[in-house]
């Protein structure tokens, strides 16, 4: 009888996460956590693994089994806190199921290819962005923070 995971690679192929990379989310044990899976997935993008870390504290999926929704806007969903009222369609566009793990990391970093941080600035003070005189550089952009 195989055992199912909260990690589990979904039968859609995303073309962002090398192949080994899947291969690990497929075969990955409870003991396996979220966040070696994020750090892996964004070791070239360390802010987005202290994203993670702030949005879902490394969580996909809630105590029941269920995807992780936000405390606050139940729209968001996964350890990126991806909103699917806002990006669901394009998500789904990409072939990037955000419901699931895989998925839900290959769309937070197309976010972040043309974004930068600015979709998870409502948690910036969690993931301590330098706020020299009260701003951050974001993607390439000085931003105000409030």
């Amino acid at each position: 009888m195989s055992q199912t995971t909260p990690f589990a690679a979904s039968s859609r192929t995303e073309e962002h996460i090398t192949t080994p990379f899947k291969a690990k989310i497929a075969t990955t044990t409870p003991d396996i956590s979220v966040r070696g899976v994020v750090s892996e997935y964004f070791a070239d993008i360390p802010d987005l693994v202290d994203v993670a870390r702030c949005e879902s504290r490394f969580r996909q999926f809630d105590k029941n089994g269920r995807v992780l929704r936000g405390a606050v806007n139940k729209s968001d969903i996964g350890v990126m806190q991806i909103n699917e009222y806002y990006h669901g369609e394009k998500a789904e566009e990409l072939g990037h199921d955000i419901y699931t793990i895989e998925g839900n990391l290959a769309y937070a970093r197309f976010l972040y290819d043309r974004e930068g941080l600015t979709p998870w600035l409502s948690s910036s003070k969690c993931w301590n962005l330098p706020a020299a005189a009260g701003t951050a550089q974001v993607g390439g952009n000085e931003l105000a923070l409030r």
